[in-house]
């Protein structure tokens, strides 16, 4: 069976991962890359033996699939000019900054009869997986996804470069609508959304809350879901997965001091340990070469996206409400 010829529009840190993966893949012929950076795009070309182009206009002609890994103000118009000459796509978080333009990009694959995948990778997590075989009821779900900024994310905040991963887990987890949002953040080393927490309400009576920061100086990735009979607490980077049952608490008083006490059966969850960023590809793959089917609905990809888009706006709101309402002068106390 003749390979499939793949390329990468994007070659930043994301994109030169993508490369990575596609060189080792068997049934896959790396044919082109586009960079519009032209020392990366000569870097890529050197170590992969590989064509190399400034514009994704060039591509089509030179591949049957491409993966997208540009800045997200560009997903849409190099999606939609991929698209519309036939060239399957995996198109990396957020599909877009705008909900219609990725109903429109959606629509065109359809269309076409082609496959666009979004590039959430944590789906595709070992924990991640294990999570979904264990979870039927949650009641409360908590996510805390923090590290220190970097200037190579200029093009968004933490909502649409890091808490969709964790809003994505959380719908797909919950399995409910969305009935109100609360959110507050701040603009620290940016003009954007460096840190936001925000609070779901869903329609089945859960609550989810999670905070996105890149003003940590330690990176934390972790995920954890109570229900009536257990505490589960997942670990993104360790793909990790503890359960806590029967938990006891008790408290005594001694002289000088309340104590307590705490006993529950912990169980450590065996978890398939691969690379996520691989399985995805593979996925794509597959589901281009065989027909396979999508992970995710194209319905809970617009929806994530959604209330993405509907906390980034409360976020933005807010910050310009704030910044009306700050005085001219600051305030003088004796």
């Amino acid at each position: 069976m003749a390979k499939i010829k793949a390329g990468v529009v994007g070659v930043g840190r994301m994109g030169g991962y993508h490369v990575g993966v596609l060189s080792e893949m068997q049934e896959v012929d790396l044919a082109a890359v586009v960079e519009v950076d032209p020392r990366r795009r000569q870097a890529v070309q050197d170590t992969y033996g590989v064509p190399g182009f400034a514009d994704h206009t060039d591509l089509p002609s030179k591949v049957d699939v491409a993966i997208v890994a540009v800045p997200t103000k560009m997903h849409y118009p190099v999606a939609k000019e991929l698209l519309s000459n036939g060239v399957h796509v995996l198109l990396e978080k957020p599909c877009s900054n705008n909900l219609n333009h990725a109903r429109e990009l959606f629509q065109l694959a359809h269309d076409k009869g082609l496959a666009l995948h979004v590039g959430h990778v944590e789906r595709f997590n070992g924990a991640v997986q294990e999570l979904f075989k264990i979870i039927d009821a949650p009641i409360f779900v908590e996510c805390k996804r923090m590290g220190p900024f970097e200037e190579r994310v200029k093009d968004d905040g933490v909502v649409l470069d890091i808490m969709i991963h964790d809003i994505d887990i959380i719908l797909n987890l919950v399995k409910s609508k969305v009935v109100a949002t609360h959110t507050l953040g701040a603009s620290i080393f940016s003009d954007k959304d460096d840190l936001v927490s925000t609070q779901l309400e869903f329609e089945n009576g859960c609550i989810a809350n999670i905070v996105a920061s890149r003003a940590s100086q330690n990176k934390v990735r972790t995920l954890s879901v109570t229900q009536k009979d257990s505490f589960v607490v997942l670990d993104y980077t360790d793909q990790e997965i503890y359960v806590h049952r029967k938990a006891a608490s008790e408290h005594q008083m001694s002289k000088g001091a309340l104590r307590y006490k705490q006993e529950s059966l912990v169980e450590r969850i065996f978890v398939h340990k691969d690379n996520p960023l691989r399985l995805e590809v593979q996925h794509f793959i597959d589901c281009v070469k065989n027909g396979s089917s999508r992970n995710i609905a194209v319905d809970d990809e617009l929806y994530s996206l959604k209330i993405a888009l509907d906390i980034l706006d409360q976020f933005n709101r807010k910050r310009k409400n704030k910044t009306r309402a700050q005085p001219a002068s600051p305030a003088r106390f004796p």
